[in-house]
């Protein structure tokens, strides 16, 4: 994981590329530390290379990392961010990671990124606060379409429901634009707005 700090931005990268982003436990723990850390008006979750994250590394979901605390401990961090939270999705983003995209405030992706959440097939409850923060989004049945009926629902499909607020070939140059007007704003103003909603 690599974190910068720059202008008010604080840009935290899932760096694992070569196995698709995928969490093991210590990442997971200093994920949440890291955004925890944060004081900055805006904070960017992003991945390294084409996969936002594959969700929980497969032999540490095997010794139990599918079912850790971890995970809610993760998105309860994202979500309780003072600032604004944006999800920068560089590629697909799959199971538990989508927990802490959902706790975002707002979330682009490339075109060709995809979202689903297998936890039905794979036998596995989603974290406690994953179905209500999917439900605020995109409705009681389009969160069972992803959670029970294993859809996988490509960028503009998602876009279409609510799952993400846009999508853009450069979702760095997006996250910026969307930082914009809180960057400039006087201190404490985003986060007054942002308890008001």
């Amino acid at each position: 994981m690599v974190v910068a700090r720059s202008g008010g931005i604080a840009r935290i990268v899932l760096d694992r590329p070569g196995k698709a982003n995928a969490l093991t436990a210590e990442m997971l723990a200093a994920l949440r530390d890291a955004v925890l850390a944060a004081q900055d008006r805006v904070l960017v979750l992003t991945g390294a290379g084409t996969v936002f994250s594959a969700g929980a590394d497969l032999e540490a979901a095997r010794a139990g990392l599918a079912t850790s605390p971890l995970w809610e401990e993760v998105s309860a961090a994202v979500a309780g961010f003072a600032g604004l939270s944006i999800a920068a999705l560089n590629g697909s983003c799959a199971g538990g990671a989508l927990g802490m995209v959902l706790a975002c405030d707002l979330r682009v992706a490339v075109p060709e990124a995809r979202m689903f959440y297998p936890v039905m097939r794979l036998g596995y409850l989603p974290q406690p606060s994953d179905p209500g923060r999917l439900r605020a989004l995109v409705g009681p049945s389009r969160a069972k379409l992803l959670l029970m009926g294993g859809a996988k629902v490509g960028a503009a499909e998602a876009l279409a429901m609510g799952l993400l607020d846009a999508v853009a070939e450069d979702v760095d140059a997006a996250a910026a634009a969307l930082s914009a007007d809180v960057l400039a704003a006087p201190d404490g103003h985003g986060p007054a707005i942002k308890r008001m909603i």
